[in-house]
């Protein structure tokens, strides 16, 4: 079978290129050769997306085939770009046949094999580039007809060996890319003679050589990459001369010595990493003179000296890092009036004395001093640094206490204290810092309790307190912190129980321990029982304060007497100040709301005997509580439940659309749970949590209805119906266009990290739960309704709620694995997947059942990932945001429920694809 495939490969071939022509000329007929070869090259690649569906041989020319494009005089082929076509195969040798081709470009394909030597006959190519394929083997001397080359770039494939020597013949060159490759060996000479070269980029190989002096020809040069190789030597004095340079990246290499002089004339450069070399001496005080700088990383070398004080004058300076050196003397006040700086890393060095005042940098997102010799304070200007992430001040010799105006840092992310002398107690002002999620405070001499505003802190997943003397009761509520993954507070003089639930209820026995009077089952130690004190009143005593030892035996009788005497009075008054209260309330709720019980009874008439299989309430009995002070009840109360008017039914009840007289619309849901609904207090006070959660993505809770056998829930009516309807069951003739789609997906992550932002989490995520206003915006519903629950079992959870197959996490069928937002973020992957394929989370077949995730996991493992986005879009969507977005739910549904980002990363994540960086200076 083989041979006879073979075979007819080879008689194609003969027709195109000989019979065809032959027979062309026979009859005096135009032969153009360009149709023929684009039509060779096709043959030879796998076209999964039907791009090149327009290329058809019995056209006269090309000209208004996709990707390509002609000269308007000859209607000969210059152009071919086939950039994210999805095409694999290998390079044929149709495009040989193009003659005329200036411009080619396969970037971002599944292309393999290797480089045809007979490349070199299309010797008119200005631009090529073959990046991101899966090209191997060694590059031959394709490069001896290079005169008109201008641009090369072989980045991101599996080439090795040496790069061909013939590319010096390449003068014309003003671009070269030949990064992440396996290339080895050094370069050829000629590329350092280049006078045109603006960007050389030669990242992540194994080249080796030196720099040489002759770089100074390289005058246009604007990006220098080296990064990432085995270069050596020392940085020649002609860089000096390539005045044009705006980035260079050296690091990763091998190179020594001291910055040459010269390199203070690159007053252009804003980009400088020498970083992870071997470079030595002090930092030249002219550096300060590179005024564009706003990167300068030269952490990982030998430096040593002080920081010179030139800094100050690199007011565009954005990311300063100079860890890992020996840098030494105070820190350099001159770098706190970089006011643009972003971050700061001087980490790792032998810098002493005391903080510098940050207060000025209200910029600053990241600092890190650790691993230093630093002593004295934290200072109170640290309270002013508002958009400050991280912040390591790690190993050093800081003593005093930790500064209440830590709790101003209210951006804090990490907060990394550990291996100092600290002393005093652990701020409650910390408890502002909402964001924080790691806090590392250990070996130092902490002492007194853990502050309750620790437990405000729902992001919370990584606490070391360990080794320090810190003592007291832990506060109860650290068991409601949804994300700890450790919780280390041994070593210290804790006097209590272990909280329990939660994290506690498995956390490991080495975090606790050498707590000598900690108790809990995770101790081995049974906790002592507490019986109050008994209050014992003295007669004889003539002050008001409470005796605590027992009267004389002969006076036992006398005082137990007034004792009960005393109990009962202040009994007594207690029910006369209660029934007091009650009474008022009940007054103010009168006089307040008039008209509260006449609605009341209307919606209790209106659905009780249409809706309730038991009696119907009395109607003066149903409590109607209005939470968004908007709507009036007093009038078109009547038939709020139509059966003509249901919009679906789901795990929790049935949902019902009602316009009221005041042309309001609301979403009314009857919760048919009732026998698993906790009583009127849990349930007002379940509903007025998830009550006062607002977003813009959100549906927004409006009011309730509660009787003992009926629970209402209003909610603002979402007028374009579920996500669910519009991917699946709306008309062939209308599509989710791709903007919507992505909109729908940032929307919903919106919602939901807003949610666990309150510490809610949904437990429902699915299509059908995801309404869409007249705007296009999403509004995640349903959420909250599971802390209606008398408890959280999972597996009511699953059969109630997480009705939805396809979306429920893999960790609901673990009793031994504790359930937070994670099982949300795992519904939201599922769901990204069904917006972007347009396909359900699991789809029966006749003969097999097809599970998405698992389909769009096999499709992304074998290269195949554009074919699982929706065929409804017929490929008008962006590659660059469509596969990144499908890969992201791949990652959010890994039954690992730590290896899943957090909704408010997901959020980060979404906005970075949707707005990516700058792209870079066009070349010409």
């Amino acid at each position: 079978m083989r041979g006879l495939l073979k075979m007819k490969r080879l008689i194609e071939l003969f027709v195109l290129f000989v019979l065809a022509p032959l027979c062309a000329r026979c009859v005096n007929l135009p032969l153009n050769d360009d149709v023929l070869g684009l039509i060779v090259f096709k043959a030879d690649v796998q076209d999964p997306k039907l791009k090149l569906a327009t290329w058809n041989e019995d056209d006269d020319n090309p000209c208004n085939w996709t990707g390509v494009k002609c000269s308007p005089g000859s209607n000969r082929v210059v152009e071919l770009n086939l950039d994210g076509f999805s095409l694999s195969g290998r390079l044929g040798r149709g495009l040989f046949q193009l003659e005329f081709l200036q411009r080619l470009s396969l970037a971002k394909n599944n292309l393999s094999g290797n480089i045809n030597p007979n490349f070199s006959r299309v010797g008119n190519l200005q631009v090529i580039d073959l990046s991101g394929n899966n090209f191997s083997g060694i590059v031959p001397d394709v490069f001896s007809q290079c005169g008109s080359l201008r641009v090369i770039s072989l980045a991101n494939n599996k080439f090795f060996g040496k790069i061909p020597d013939s590319l010096s013949l390449c003068g014309s060159l003003i671009a070269v890319n030949l990064s992440s490759n396996q290339f080895s060996g050094s370069l050829p000479s000629g590329i350092w003679s280049f006078s045109g070269l603006r960007s050389l980029d030669l990242s992540d190989n194994a080249l080796v050589g030196e720099i040489p002096n002759v770089i100074e020809n390289l005058y246009n040069l604007r990006t220098l990459n080296l990064s990432r190789n085995r270069f050596s030597g020392q940085i020649p004095d002609g860089i000096g001369n390539c005045l044009l340079l705006r980035s260079i990246d050296l690091s990763g290499n091998s190179f020594s010595g001291n910055l040459p002089q010269t390199m203070q004339k690159l007053v252009l450069c804003g980009n400088l990493i020498l970083s992870r070399n071997l470079f030595e001496g002090d930092v030249p005080e002219w550096i300060g003179g590179m005024k564009s700088l706003e990167t300068l990383d030269f952490s990982g070398n030998n430096f040593t000296g002080r920081i010179p004080s030139t800094m100050e004058n690199l007011q565009y300076l954005k990311v300063l890092n100079l860890s890992s050196n020996g840098f030494t003397d105070s820190f350099p006040e001159s770098v706190m009036k970089c006011q643009s700086l972003l971050a700061i890393d001087f980490s790792h060095n032998l810098i002493t004395g005391n903080l510098p005042a940050t207060g000025s940098l209200a910029k600053l997102q990241f600092l890190n001093l650790s691993g230093n010799s630093f002593v004295g304070p934290i200072p109170e200007t640290i309270g002013d640094l508002k958009s400050l992430s991280i912040l390591d001040l790690s190993s050093n010799r800081l003593n005093v206490t930790i500064p209440d105006a830590i709790g101003g840092a209210v951006s804090l992310i990490e907060l990394k204290l550990d291996g100092n002398f600290l002393e005093g107690e652990i701020p409650s002002s910390i408890g502002h810092c909402s964001s924080l999620t790691n806090l590392f405070m250990s070996h130092n001499n902490l002492t007194g309790p853990i502050p309750a505003a620790l437990a405000k802190l729902s992001y919370l997943q990584n606490v070391d307190l360990s080794f320090n003397n810190l003592n007291g009761t832990l506060p109860k509520q650290l068991s409601n912190l949804p994300n700890l993954h450790m919780f280390n507070i041994s070593h210290n003089d804790f006097n209590s129980e272990l909280p329990t639930g939660g994290f506690f209820n498995t956390i490991s026995p080495s975090s606790v321990a050498s707590n000598p009077s900690l108790c809990g089952s995770v101790v081995n130690k049974s906790c002592p029982s507490v019986l109050p004190k008994p209050i014992v009143l003295n007669p004889n005593s003539t002050s008001d304060s409470i005796s605590s030892s027992l009267p004389p035996s002969n006076n036992h009788r006398r005082n137990r007497n007034i004792l009960s005497i005393s109990v009962l009075i202040a009994i007594g008054a207690a029910a006369f100040i209660i029934i007091g209260v009650i009474s008022i309330t009940i007054l103010n709720f009168r006089v307040q709301s008039p008209t509260s019980s006449s609605s009341a009874a209307a919606l209790a008439l209106s659905v009780g005997d249409d809706f309730s299989h038991s009696s119907s309430p009395d109607a003066n009995s149903g409590k109607l509580v209005v939470l968004s002070g908007e709507l009036d009840f007093s009038t078109g109360a009547h038939a709020l439940l139509n059966k003509d008017c249901e919009l679906g039914r789901g795990g929790f009840g049935a949902v019902y659309r009602t316009v009221l007289r005041d042309g309001h619309s609301v979403a009314i849901k009857k919760l048919t749970v009732s026998s698993l609904v906790k009583s009127q207090e849990d349930f007002e006070r379940e509903v007025r949590k998830f009550g006062i959660v607002r977003h813009q993505n959100l549906v927004a809770l409006e009011g309730y209805y509660w009787t003992p056998s009926l629970q209402l829930l209003i909610y603002e009516f979402v007028s374009g119906g579920s996500l669910y309807g519009l991917l699946h069951e709306a008309s062939d003739d209308y599509v989710l266009r791709w903007n919507e789609r992505f909109d729908i997906i940032l929307g919903t992550a919106k919602g939901l990290a807003h949610l666990h932002q309150s510490n809610t989490i949904h437990y429902n995520i699915k299509s059908s739960n995801v309404l869409i206003d007249c705007n296009g915006q999403p509004k995640v519903g349903d959420y909250g309704l599971a802390r209606l629950l008398p408890m959280l079992d999972r597996y009511v959870l699953s059969s109630k709620i997480q009705s939805a197959l396809g979306y429920m996490a893999p960790e609901f069928a673990c009793r031994t694995v504790k359930i937070t937002e994670k099982c949300d973020v795992y519904g939201f992957g599922i769901l990204i997947l069904e917006v972007v394929t347009g396909k359900r989370p699991v789809e029966y077949m006749e003969d097999d059942v097809a599970v998405l995730c698992d389909m769009v996991r096999v499709a992304v493992e074998e290269g195949n990932v554009e074919e699982c986005i929706d065929s409804k879009l017929r490929g008008n969507f962006p590659v660059e945001e469509a596969i990144p977005v499908l890969k992201l739910g791949l990652i959010c549904t890994s039954h690992v429920p730590s290896n899943r980002p957090d909704m408010r990363e997901m959020v980060k994540i979404l906005e970075m694809i949707k707005c990516p960086s700058e792209l870079q200076e066009e070349l010409g």
